[in-house]
């Protein structure tokens, strides 16, 4: 966890440089001192780091996944993005030939298609990145 001074350095560091006005620039320090008495940033930065722990969890997940000698666990998000996809699509064009397609369902679909292709393609980016970093 970070230290709560430190957090508060940077924090008027932010201020500092962020908001030219003075009276502006006393109101946002004061903001962040009662937010460090309320607690408020201690709480920030314990969400911040719990954030990165279940990132690298996730990123230590699909790393073993891959290093499986299971076909299925190798396969499951790119064939479950498929299949969210397949489904979305022919709510698609029920709805093209007329048929009537509920509503809630296409919604559904949309969410979890949004949601599997994020951290398919956003994870897979990362991954990359991560790996050009390292190689340097």
């Amino acid at each position: 966890m970070f230290p709560l001074t430190a957090l508060l350095e940077v924090g008027g560091k932010l201020i500092d440089k962020l908001i030219p006005d003075p009276q502006a620039k006393a109101k946002a320090q004061l903001e962040l001192a009662q937010m460090a008495q309320d607690g408020e940033l201690a709480k920030m930065a314990n969400d911040t780091k719990m954030f990165e722990v279940e990132q690298v969890n996730t990123t230590e997940r699909w790393t073993a996944d891959m290093a499986s000698d299971s076909w299925l666990s190798k396969n499951i998000r790119p064939m479950s993005l498929i299949a969210i996809f397949t489904g979305y699509f022919t709510f698609a064009m029920m709805s093209a030939f007329g048929y009537n397609a509920n509503e809630s369902y296409v919604q559904l679909l949309g969410n979890w298609g949004m949601l599997v292709f994020g951290a398919y393609f956003g994870s897979r980016s990362l991954e990359k990145i991560a790996e050009i970093r390292t190689r340097k």
